[in-house]
Protein backbone atom coordinates (compact mmCIF):
# COMPACT_ATOMS: atom_id res chain seq x y z
CA UNK A 1 0.00 0.00 0.00
CA UNK A 2 1.35 3.43 -0.94
CA UNK A 3 1.92 6.02 1.73
CA UNK A 4 -0.46 8.96 1.93
CA UNK A 5 0.28 12.11 0.02
CA UNK A 6 0.29 15.22 2.20
CA UNK A 7 -0.13 18.68 0.73
CA UNK A 8 1.29 21.19 3.20
CA UNK A 9 -0.08 24.72 3.02
CA UNK A 10 1.65 27.99 3.73
CA UNK A 11 2.26 29.62 7.08
CA UNK A 12 4.52 29.54 10.10
CA UNK A 13 2.62 26.75 11.85
CA UNK A 14 2.94 24.41 8.88
CA UNK A 15 6.58 25.52 8.54
CA UNK A 16 7.16 24.24 12.08
CA UNK A 17 5.65 20.89 11.07
CA UNK A 18 8.00 20.66 8.09
CA UNK A 19 10.94 21.59 10.32
CA UNK A 20 10.02 18.75 12.68
CA UNK A 21 10.15 16.41 9.66
CA UNK A 22 13.56 17.89 8.71
CA UNK A 23 12.17 18.93 5.32
CA UNK A 24 12.67 22.15 3.38
CA UNK A 25 9.61 24.37 3.52
CA UNK A 26 8.16 27.10 1.37
CA UNK A 27 6.82 29.52 3.99
CA UNK A 28 4.57 31.34 1.53
CA UNK A 29 3.90 28.42 -0.80
CA UNK A 30 2.56 24.88 -0.86
CA UNK A 31 4.68 21.74 -0.58
CA UNK A 32 3.99 18.05 -1.28
CA UNK A 33 5.27 15.28 1.03
CA UNK A 34 4.99 11.51 0.73
CA UNK A 35 6.65 8.80 2.84
CA UNK A 36 8.22 11.63 4.89
CA UNK A 37 10.06 12.77 1.77
CA UNK A 38 9.66 16.09 0.04
CA UNK A 39 8.11 15.52 -3.39
CA UNK A 40 7.90 19.15 -4.52
CA UNK A 41 8.55 22.55 -2.94
CA UNK A 42 6.52 25.62 -3.87
CA UNK A 43 4.15 23.63 -6.06
CA UNK A 44 1.88 25.55 -8.44
CA UNK A 45 -1.83 24.87 -8.82
CA UNK A 46 -1.43 23.08 -12.21
CA UNK A 47 1.46 20.98 -10.84
CA UNK A 48 -0.61 20.13 -7.77
CA UNK A 49 -3.59 19.14 -9.94
CA UNK A 50 -1.38 16.80 -11.99
CA UNK A 51 0.24 15.34 -8.87
CA UNK A 52 -3.11 14.63 -7.20
CA UNK A 53 -4.59 13.07 -10.32
CA UNK A 54 -1.55 10.86 -10.93
CA UNK A 55 -0.92 9.79 -7.34
CA UNK A 56 -1.81 6.18 -6.51
CA UNK A 57 -2.09 6.57 -2.73
CA UNK A 58 -5.46 5.68 -1.24
CA UNK A 59 -6.17 9.10 0.14
CA UNK A 60 -4.62 12.48 0.16
CA UNK A 61 -4.44 14.93 3.04
CA UNK A 62 -4.28 18.70 3.00
CA UNK A 63 -2.61 20.28 6.03
CA UNK A 64 -3.36 23.98 6.47
CA UNK A 65 -3.27 26.66 9.12
CA UNK A 66 -4.84 30.05 9.68
CA UNK A 67 -3.38 32.70 7.42
CA UNK A 68 -3.23 36.26 8.67
CA UNK A 69 -4.85 37.61 11.79
CA UNK A 70 -8.34 37.25 10.35
CA UNK A 71 -8.53 33.46 10.54
CA UNK A 72 -8.59 32.70 6.83
CA UNK A 73 -7.95 29.04 6.02
CA UNK A 74 -8.48 29.57 2.29
CA UNK A 75 -8.27 32.68 0.15
CA UNK A 76 -5.29 34.45 1.69
CA UNK A 77 -1.85 33.39 0.61
CA UNK A 78 -2.76 29.94 -0.68
CA UNK A 79 -4.20 30.43 -4.16
CA UNK A 80 -2.55 27.15 -5.19
CA UNK A 81 -5.38 25.52 -3.21
CA UNK A 82 -8.02 26.29 -5.81
CA UNK A 83 -11.65 25.12 -5.59
CA UNK A 84 -10.91 22.16 -7.88
CA UNK A 85 -7.97 21.10 -5.70
CA UNK A 86 -10.02 21.38 -2.49
CA UNK A 87 -12.90 19.41 -4.03
CA UNK A 88 -10.56 16.69 -5.26
CA UNK A 89 -9.02 16.30 -1.79
CA UNK A 90 -12.37 16.53 0.02
CA UNK A 91 -13.40 18.29 3.22
CA UNK A 92 -12.91 15.10 5.23
CA UNK A 93 -9.21 15.08 4.26
CA UNK A 94 -8.44 18.64 5.36
CA UNK A 95 -6.34 18.86 8.52
CA UNK A 96 -6.30 22.30 10.13
CA UNK A 97 -3.48 22.93 12.60
CA UNK A 98 -3.19 25.97 14.86
CA UNK A 99 -2.01 26.86 18.31
CA UNK A 100 -4.64 27.54 20.94
CA UNK A 101 -3.19 31.05 21.19
CA UNK A 102 -3.93 31.66 17.49
CA UNK A 103 -7.50 30.49 17.96
CA UNK A 104 -7.97 32.58 21.10
CA UNK A 105 -6.67 35.65 19.26
CA UNK A 106 -9.66 35.34 16.92
CA UNK A 107 -11.88 36.24 19.90
CA UNK A 108 -14.50 33.59 18.97
CA UNK A 109 -14.70 34.75 15.32
CA UNK A 110 -15.02 31.82 12.91
CA UNK A 111 -12.33 30.63 10.54
CA UNK A 112 -12.97 31.89 7.01
CA UNK A 113 -13.14 29.75 3.87
CA UNK A 114 -12.89 32.24 0.99
CA UNK A 115 -12.12 29.97 -1.97
CA UNK A 116 -13.76 32.22 -4.57
CA UNK A 117 -16.47 29.58 -5.04
CA UNK A 118 -19.58 30.36 -2.95
CA UNK A 119 -20.89 26.79 -3.11
CA UNK A 120 -17.60 25.33 -1.93
CA UNK A 121 -17.38 27.94 0.84
CA UNK A 122 -20.80 26.74 2.06
CA UNK A 123 -19.66 23.09 1.95
CA UNK A 124 -16.62 23.99 4.05
CA UNK A 125 -18.73 25.94 6.56
CA UNK A 126 -19.71 24.42 9.89
CA UNK A 127 -17.57 22.96 12.63
CA UNK A 128 -14.23 21.42 11.70
CA UNK A 129 -11.61 19.84 13.94
CA UNK A 130 -8.49 21.91 14.51
CA UNK A 131 -5.41 20.13 15.80
CA UNK A 132 -3.89 22.29 18.53
CA UNK A 133 -1.21 19.92 19.80
CA UNK A 134 -0.23 16.30 20.22
CA UNK A 135 -3.46 14.32 20.69
CA UNK A 136 -5.34 17.60 21.14
CA UNK A 137 -8.14 18.88 18.93
CA UNK A 138 -10.98 21.36 19.24
CA UNK A 139 -14.04 21.79 17.06
CA UNK A 140 -14.05 25.30 15.67
CA UNK A 141 -16.58 27.07 13.43
CA UNK A 142 -15.76 27.78 9.79
CA UNK A 143 -17.79 30.33 7.82
CA UNK A 144 -17.92 31.62 4.29
CA UNK A 145 -17.04 35.28 3.76
CA UNK A 146 -20.65 36.12 2.81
Amino acid sequence: MDEQLFIIGSGSTTAFLMEELSLDNTLLGVDAVQEQQLIKNDITEPELWDLLNNDNSEDKKLVITLIGGQGHIFGRGNQQLSPRIIRLIGKENIIIIATKAKLMALDARPLIADTGDNELDKVLSGFMPVTTGYNDQVLYPVASPQ
